[in-house]
């Protein structure tokens, strides 16, 4: 489903994206168009993509495509998703240790919705850091 959802070709675009939002979120997908754990993460960003446009705006990096950020933002799993608010990265406290980004594919959409929502809400409040409303260490798993 990747080819349903905003692609960004050029690292300009991506900086263009990320600065001249105003109002939303936008949510990045970096990461391969052929990697099966990003379709499964990019059919979940298709999913809600219509019941989040009023607060985020979803794009998708190919990170082959655009090598500039793979260093910058430590782009080394196969897929990543971050999130940035007014030229501004948000950083999310998922339980993890990383609070830089999500880089594995979160296959439940409400999940990814409501992270999404604690972004735009703690974001519009200033914050640079939201904790998710989900923990998922893996001390939780059994």
């Amino acid at each position: 489903m990747s080819y349903m959802l905003p692609h960004l070709h050029s690292g300009w675009e991506v900086d263009q994206a990320i600065q001249t939002e105003e109002d939303r979120v936008v949510v990045i997908r970096f990461g391969r168009d052929s990697d099966q754990t990003c379709m499964v993460q990019d059919e979940v960003l298709f999913g809600i993509a219509e019941k989040v446009k009023n607060f985020a705006v979803i794009y998708l990096v190919d990170i082959d495509e655009v090598p500039d950020f793979s260093s910058m933002y430590e782009l080394y799993d196969a897929c990543t998703t971050m999130f940035f608010y007014r030229n501004k990265h948000i950083m999310v406290d998922l339980g993890t240790g990383n609070n830089n980004k999500i880089n594995w594919a979160l296959a439940d959409k409400q999940e990814l919705i409501d992270i999404m929502e604690i972004v735009y809400r703690g974001a519009r409040k200033g914050r640079g850091l939201v904790v998710s409303p989900k923990d998922y260490s893996t001390k939780y798993r059994y």
